[in-house]
């Protein structure tokens, strides 16, 4: 929901059965997250993604929403309930995807954001356009990492499109061509959950539209919407399936956190080749104003050299603009690489302290604490 003319108007057709309603807003257009609740909102925050695609880039548009992820802290009969809605950088062209390093950064963002203000909550509940297939190396980063379950691999009643996509080719607003090689559409919208120690949660039924609206038959958005119902009752304490003792070096969390760390190299590589290729064009801008200065002066060609002043200057504020933004995406893209990095050191220290197989300390580390605060 982009427009807030639009919010407002959900807002006063859904207040009788969901009072309690909020807009994210980030950006320059906005991040397009809004929540619609039935339970009052204890609380509420929203953290804005370091690293959201280029400006100059603006038929794509995604720098300018401020994508984002908001939380939503609820209490439900005794029990504390985290809902995060997100929606990440959007794909564009898989065979060259220019946005990998990003949208994986910005899932590693997420996980982190989730993992540290989870930790009082009782059950976990993330939804959103999360613009990834489910084998994709930033989904699978996520889940690995939060421990959070997909609610369509989860539930025994499914109803839907096919496979459970939600951006199928029978939507007018979906663009064929990108849809080409995958015939029954794409799933990259989810509902992921988890519940801590104490709790156990599982998915009764998801459901998801099929391209037409129902009673209108034109479509509610290009992409299909879902209805998950999920069920949640006390449970005895009980070891994670997610901590399971395995030799850290052989565990899915390892193999994934390295994969994501070799993307995220390979990104701030690409970025420091781009800002050095701009301090070189600030570099010959500088030294073209100079010689036109020095033309001006002597007289000899002082029209050219005025009428080349001003693009002149347009090039290097331009240059300098592009340097400064892609010296900022090498430190967004370092920060999130040194994090990676430090998680891998720990693991292998974790790893040499003997001989017996060291338990999956990294996943279970958010509900361990949890366990330790019960």
């Amino acid at each position: 929901v982009w427009s807030e003319q639009d919010f407002q108007y959900l807002r006063q057709k859904l207040s009788p059965t969901y009072p309690a309603a909020h807009h994210f807003r980030s950006g320059i257009i906005g991040s397009g997250l809004c929540v619609f609740s039935k339970h009052p909102i204890q609380e509420l925050t929203q953290h804005v993604y370091t690293l959201n695609g280029y400006p100059y880039m603006i038929h794509h548009g995604d720098w300018f929403s401020g994508k984002a992820v908001g939380l939503l802290v609820l209490h439900l009969s005794g029990m504390v309930l985290n809902a995060y809605v997100t929606h990440l950088h959007a794909e564009y062209n898989r065979q060259k995807d220019i946005y990998l390093a990003h949208r994986v950064a910005q899932a590693w963002e997420l996980a982190q954001f989730i993992h540290h203000t989870s930790k009082k909550a009782d059950v976990v509940l993330l939804c959103g356009d999360l613009n990834m297939h489910p084998e994709d190396l930033g989904c699978c980063l996520l889940k690995e990492w939060t421990g959070l379950r997909d609610a369509y691999l989860e539930t025994r009643d499914f109803k839907g499109s096919e496979e459970g996509n939600t951006m199928v080719p029978k939507n007018c607003y979906v663009n064929q061509q990108e849809l080409k090689p995958f015939p029954f559409g794409v799933r990259i919208d989810y509902m992921l959950y988890k519940a801590v120690s104490g709790f156990y949660i599982s998915c009764k039924s998801l459901e998801t539209t099929t391209g037409n609206d129902p009673y209108s038959g034109t479509p509610l958005s290009d992409h299909e919407a879902l209805m998950a119902t999920l069920f949640v009752r006390h449970s005895p304490p009980q070891q994670s399936p997610n901590s399971i003792h395995r030799p850290a070096e052989r565990s899915p969390l390892m193999s994934v956190l390295k994969e994501a760390w070799t993307e995220l190299g390979l990104g701030m590589a690409q970025a420091r080749w781009w800002a050095a290729f701009a301090s070189y064009v600030i570099g010959l801008g500088l030294l073209l104003l100079a010689l036109l200065c020095v033309l001006a002066a002597g007289g000899g060609a002082r029209e050219a050299a005025i009428l080349l002043w001003t693009p002149s200057v347009g090039l290097v504020l331009w240059a300098g603009a592009f340097y400064l933004f892609h010296v900022q995406e090498v430190n967004g893209l370092y920060r999130a690489h040194a994090e990676l990095q430090h998680v891998l050191g720990r693991a292998r220290e974790a790893q040499d302290l003997g001989p017996e197989p060291q338990p999956a300390l990294l996943l279970g580390q958010q509900e361990g604490d949890r366990t330790k605060e019960q």
